[in-house]
């Protein structure tokens, strides 16, 4: 694990330091930044396999950070964890609508954001990489009515092709394609897609996601035809051709 790299910025510096002692521990390499600027001049620089962000910090904050990093083709591909105080909805959206991967309020358990590192670490475009080859990647998968490339993260719906998605949606998506018509709860959707081990996540960010998803894919997002929700049962990705 020694070769893995974490950036964490926050400009408390308590809590960079207890993550710094935390995370080195576990063998991680730690990088910090206490400003949104030193956050993209450290990533930019060392190029980490994972980004711990605040939300909130001088210069650029954290969701400024994040749209930087997504536009940048060598580090967009990094999992960016969000932290912060600020525990409403609105926020939660905000931080996964500018590409972040998963979003941790403050205070967290530590034992919850190491897993949560972990897991998102799994299944990071590098390790995807060694998993499954460079060569498949390049390949698309095509589920009626999407066309997805999993190495551009690119879609298509139909004749229309659409916003380009972040990692993590293009993860959930492929999911989806590859198990078309099935149900699959939140619960599993985090397991299986985010890797995190049971109890270890919240199922609203499986919903967000979606949300998030479907405003891209769905010809009208407000009534989805794709990715349909089955009331207390979770999402099918739709197999009738009905878009």
């Amino acid at each position: 694990m020694s070769h893995l790299c974490v950036l964490v910025a926050d400009d408390e510096e308590a809590v960079v330091s207890v993550l710094q002692r935390s995370l080195t521990r576990l063998g991680y390499q730690v990088l910090t930044a206490y400003d949104g600027e030193e956050a993209l001049t450290v990533a930019s620089r060392f190029q980490p396999d994972i980004v711990v962000l605040d939300v909130s910090m001088p210069r650029l904050d954290g969701l400024e950070v994040c749209g930087q990093l997504r536009r940048d083709s060598e580090l967009a591909d990094a999992p960016v964890l969000f932290l912060s105080g600020r525990d409403a909805i609105k926020d939660r959206v905000a931080g996964l609508d500018c590409g972040g991967d998963d979003y941790l309020c403050k205070p967290f358990d530590l034992r919850e954001l190491e897993a949560r590192i972990a897991a998102l670490l799994r299944r990071s475009r590098r390790e995807r990489r060694l998993e499954r080859g460079a060569d498949s990647l390049h390949s698309s998968l095509r589920t009626w009515p999407l066309k997805l490339e999993p190495n551009t993260c690119r879609v298509s719906v139909g004749r229309m092709v659409a916003e380009r998605l972040t990692p993590t949606e293009r993860d959930l998506l492929e999911y989806l394609m590859r198990h078309p018509g099935e149900v699959h709860s939140s619960q599993k959707l985090l397991q299986e897609v985010w890797g995190y081990p049971p109890g270890t996540a919240d199922p609203g960010l499986v919903r967000w996601h979606v949300r998030n998803l479907r405003s891209k894919i769905e010809p009208d997002p407000a009534h989805p035809t794709v990715i349909r929700t089955l009331p207390r049962l979770g999402y099918v990705l739709s197999t009738d051709g009905s878009v």
